[in-house]
């Protein structure tokens, strides 16, 4: 794919969803980096269920900290992974206590540091939280890149280091929310809805037009 489909995309994208944002509901860094640690292998929506009760208990590092492991897991027990996530965002409010003054850090290391936080995470962070232009890159944002040729990889790593590359840079900052809820409502991964996709004319996406007329046709990977 060359720079000019690519900024196209981009440009398409924008004029759809000007100020895209994330779909987890949080005021604080600190909320949305325990909403960013749920949310991993779960739904946004049944992190939002569980947090608007938790946060309306505890929503500093103290506050959660306090709480301890038994309880908090009582608030997040509706999500996947629930006992691992608690031991992890308990550990996380400890070291933000010690170590950063019960803040958030605003560095890749220092987040990548705190227990649960990879490095899809910190990106996520620093990109909604602080504002950085980063492009954190989950199953969504991976499939979309490869599937439309807009940054073809074998890993997300890979991917990452080419959207970091390729996507122009006035389109960094908002990158993310683009991808991401493109992937999550119209490229999906068994049935693309390519009919209603605002860039079907300059995607690569070979099989396209095959999953618009072939009903039966099977799931596309």
């Amino acid at each position: 794919m060359n720079s000019s489909k690519r900024f196209e995309i981009f440009s398409r994208l924008r004029a759809e969803n000007p100020e895209p944002t994330t779909e987890l509901v949080y005021s604080t860094p600190f909320e949305l980096l325990v909403a960013v640690v749920l949310s991993a292998q779960a739904t946004d929506k049944s992190v939002n269920i569980a947090t608007k009760l938790l946060f309306q208990e505890a929503n500093t590092p103290e506050s959660i900290f306090s709480l301890g492991e038994t309880k908090l897991r009582e608030y997040v027990k509706s999500i996947g992974l629930y006992k691992t996530k608690s031991k992890n965002i308990i550990a996380t409010c400890k070291l933000l206590i010690k170590n950063h003054d019960s803040c958030v850090p605003q560095t890749i290391e220092e987040l990548e540091n705190l227990p649960g936080v990879g490095h899809k995470t910190a990106n996520v962070i620093l990109n909604i939280a602080f504002g950085k232009p980063t492009i954190a890159v989950d199953t969504h944002i991976f499939r979309v890149s490869n599937r439309t040729g807009l940054a073809v990889g074998k890993n997300v790593s890979e991917v990452e280091l080419k959207l970091l590359r390729f996507v122009p840079k006035q389109f960094h900052q908002n990158a993310h929310h683009w991808l991401i809820l493109h992937g999550r409502y119209v490229c999906k991964a068994r049935k693309p809805e390519c009919n209603k996709c605002i860039i079907k004319d300059i995607c690569d996406f070979k099989k396209k037009i095959l999953t618009i007329n072939t009903p039966n046709l099977k799931p596309i990977p």
